[in-house]
């Protein structure tokens, strides 16, 4: 079966240049031109990627990708932003959300096209069928099923928080910078800020350590980068 990307774009021009490209690349594509239907066609035909602009008519792009991360049937459906905004502010909003990606516009379909199969590549575990099981602590990541417990609780991760977190476990006790987490998380030469990644461990602290901190899993290590020990 084909791969199925829904684009969430206003401009017509632009989703006529994406579908153009991505079927070309042999992706199967849906559209909608405000946010509003593109969530309820998300919700109907369960994409295998997003790209969803940030300013839409009635709804917000952010506002989507709101509801979406609050979906149980979708929030695990990775998000790439396309916007015209290429202030860093905004750039970490839509990152704190819960986007996977984000390109600003004018963007090279090459480039974007580069960035579609990096995140369809980290969503596919390649194991075989078997269980396989990273722990620290009362932490379980269950590389096969793409799950998280803490004790017997389910814990919610983006792809991105839960790709820092495989990464920091198949590297315990090693200390991982910043910029070897950008890029064997991003997979591409990124431009954004390694702020991307302390948005990032930020909140996958708060979903496995609590708001408190209660249990400590993740260690900074100030001006090089995060370890799990």
């Amino acid at each position: 079966m084909k791969v199925k990307i829904l684009v969430i774009d206003d401009e017509v021009h632009i989703v006529e240049l994406l579908k153009f490209n991505l079927e070309n690349s042999d992706y199967e594509v849906e559209y909608a031109y405000d946010g509003i239907d593109g969530y309820i066609k998300a919700k109907e035909i369960k994409p295998d990627l997003i790209l969803l602009d940030w300013m839409l008519p009635n709804i917000s792009g952010i506002d989507v990708l709101k509801k979406i991360r609050n979906d149980k049937t979708l929030n695990k459906i990775p998000v790439i932003m396309l916007t015209a905004k290429n202030m860093e502010n905004d750039k970490v909003e839509g990152l704190e959300i819960g986007a996977d990606d984000y390109i600003t516009k004018p963007f090279s379909v090459k480039e974007l096209l580069a960035r579609i199969s990096t995140i369809l590549r980290r969503c596919n575990i390649n194991a075989n069928p078997s269980e396989i099981i990273l722990t620290t602590g009362n932490l379980k990541v269950d590389l096969y099923k793409h799950e998280v417990y803490k004790g017997s609780e389910k814990i919610e991760l983006t792809l991105k928080e839960f790709e820092l977190l495989k990464l920091l476990l198949e590297n315990k006790g090693k200390v991982l910078s910043r910029n070897h987490l950008l890029d064997k998380i991003w997979g591409y030469e990124y431009y954004g800020e390694t702020r991307t990644v302390d948005v990032h461990i930020r909140y996958l602290r708060k979903k496995i350590e609590g708001h408190n901190n209660t249990d400590k899993y993740i260690q900074t290590i100030r001006g090089v980068g995060y370890k799990i020990d």
